[in-house]
């Protein structure tokens, strides 16, 4: 089992609204460069997605629920079927969207209990609360050629030292995905 952070990123190592969606004033940077960079399976999860389980926050749950059910491309055929586990202290429903069900306890727990590989999209909080307990295996950032100078950073001041391997790096439209996986403690 493998714990898989994938993430839409700057330059400068931000995170926030990279579709605009939460209408900050530098919203939507990411969909600025086009379609190619962005749609369909670009973080190459590919089997991981079909034998995973996602791991998504409410928020960006929220968003989901209302994007992906009313699509019918093969990406999001895969992405309505995958189990999807949702942490939030205030949903009480999440029936709206195919296979999802809200984490019962802890976010740390349920991952360490998990045996299938954890997809976590978006969900910057669920994702700074699993680095702290350093339950995170491997990143695949999406880094596109912006500089926000403000926003949410992936990774938390004053969190854990880490040592990554970049595994691979390629150009995907404007942008570049690369792998990084933790290195052997």
């Amino acid at each position: 089992m493998s714990v898989i952070v994938i993430e839409f990123i700057t330059l400068d190592g931000f995170v926030s609204d990279p579709d605009g969606s939460a209408g900050t004033p530098t919203g939507g940077w990411a969909f600025q460069h086009g379609p190619e960079a962005v749609a369909g399976d670009k973080f190459r999860l590919g089997g991981t997605l079909d034998d995973g389980v996602l791991l998504l926050g409410r928020t960006t749950w929220q968003l989901f629920s209302r994007i992906w059910p009313g699509r019918d491309d093969p990406f999001a055929a895969r992405m309505n079927a995958v189990p999807k586990l949702v942490v939030s202290r205030t949903l009480t429903d999440t029936s709206t969207w195919t296979n999802s069900r809200l984490v019962d306890g802890s976010v740390s727990d349920a991952v360490r209990n998990e045996k299938r590989d954890v997809i976590i999209t978006g969900s910057l909080s669920v994702v700074h609360a699993l680095i702290v307990e350093e339950l995170i295996d491997e990143y695949r950032l999406l880094t596109f050629p912006t500089i926000l100078g403000t926003g949410r950073r992936l990774f938390p001041d004053h969190g854990p030292h880490t040592d990554l391997e970049c595994v691979s790096a390629e150009r995907s439209g404007a942008a570049v995905l690369a792998r990084y996986r933790r290195t052997a403690r």
